[in-house]
């Protein structure tokens, strides 16, 4: 979170909460192209022996990618827009 040199504690938790509701959002966004893509709802739990594993596989790489690259991007962008031009790895 916070620099462990006693950095400031806000733009860690605007990044945290980018990634949250981005995550959030991108799994909302998610469900609803999976329920019109394959015309099922999303497997909730991937380890039902009822669940075949080639959904399970998709669902699970669909989810995690995903919102992870969601995560990713907004925690980026937000605290790019704090730092102003910041540092280099904080470009989008």
């Amino acid at each position: 979170m916070a620099k462990k040199d006693g950095g400031d504690f806000g733009p860690a938790l605007a990044g945290f909460a980018a990634g949250f509701a981005a995550q959030y959002v991108m799994r909302k966004a998610l469900n609803f192209t999976w329920m019109r893509v394959t015309g099922e709802e999303p497997p909730t739990d991937v380890d039902s022996p009822d669940i075949s594993l080639g959904t399970a596989l998709s669902w699970a790489v669909v989810a995690g990618v995903g919102t992870e690259v969601a995560r990713v991007l907004a925690v980026r962008a937000t605290r790019a827009k704090i730092f102003g031009a910041g540092p280099e790895e904080l470009e989008i």
